[in-house]
């Protein structure tokens, strides 16, 4: 599937309206495995027919990791530059597959003259499969068994527990709960920007507790909605040397490869 994604800047140059802007963010702009669940995005959301743009160089960092870190100053500051952008171009709707961008972006920009209605993409592909813009035809998990993680700012933080469950259940594969779920969900170790920081002293790394937790509900994929669960999930797979048995797959990219985009 080939298409080009605008920007807002040649939208607005054009003369045309979007429905909803896709902030990308930071992973899914620079990480080479996130970049992967960005594509998976835009084609779901091209496929429904979605009229979406990018901010594309105009997007900032949204701040979370410098918030988390505790530089208030830092944070105020790219968000002030992202919510000047974002009004100026008169954003009403934004979609992003980040829950991190997703919480800062609804919870905290509002407070400094950002309000827009934040969906993540999860519950935005659930709309669209409940509209029937989207539809799931083929086997393409048929006998697998998936389990779901809970990314801390999507679940606990924005009680959002049921959308990526529901998108799930509509694929041809036994979704599996691990023993800490939903509001007992375990953190995969990366918020709060424990992410961009060497661990502490301690008996065990957090993702490799989660990774039991994995192991032990006998999934052959991991579900995950979260760029920074994916690497997180994914390295204490890899850590149990289980990556030819376990594949860690974003939501997005589910559906994406049970349509065949």
């Amino acid at each position: 599937m080939e298409f080009k994604v605008k920007t807002l800047a040649e939208v607005t140059a054009n003369g045309e309206e979007v429905d909803v802007l896709f902030w990308v963010g930071c992973a899914g702009s620079f990480d080479e495995r996130a970049q992967k669940i960005t594509k998976a995005v835009a084609k779901l959301l091209h496929q429904a027919n979605v009229k979406f743009a990018i901010l594309g160089t105009e997007e900032a960092c949204t701040g979370d990791p410098a918030k988390r870190a505790g530089n208030e100053f830092l944070f105020q500051m790219l968000a002030m530059q992202n919510i000047t952008t974002m009004n100026a171009y008169g954003v009403k709707k934004i979609v992003t597959a980040c829950p991190h961008c997703f919480n800062t972006i609804k919870n905290e920009y509002p407070q400094l003259g950002g309000s827009y209605e934040v969906v993540h993409h999860t519950e935005l592909i659930n709309e669209l499969l409940e509209k029937g813009k989207l539809s799931i035809q083929g086997g393409a998990f048929k006998g697998k068994r998936i389990t779901y993680h809970d990314s801390c700012y999507l679940g606990r933080a924005n009680n959002i527990y049921e959308a990526p469950r529901q998108v799930i259940e509509r694929l041809d594969a036994e979704l599996v709960e691990m023993k800490r779920a939903k509001a007992n969900g375990l953190c995969c170790g990366a918020g709060g920007a424990q992410m961009f920081k060497e661990a502490e002293n301690g008996k065990k790394e957090v993702n490799m507790e989660r990774a039991d937790d994995m192991l032990e509900s006998k999934a052959n994929i991991v579900a995950a909605a979260c760029p920074f669960c994916m690497t997180m999930l994914r390295d204490g797979i890899k850590h149990n040397n289980k990556e030819e048995e376990v594949q860690v797959l974003d939501v997005a990219e589910l559906i994406a490869n049970a349509m065949d985009l």
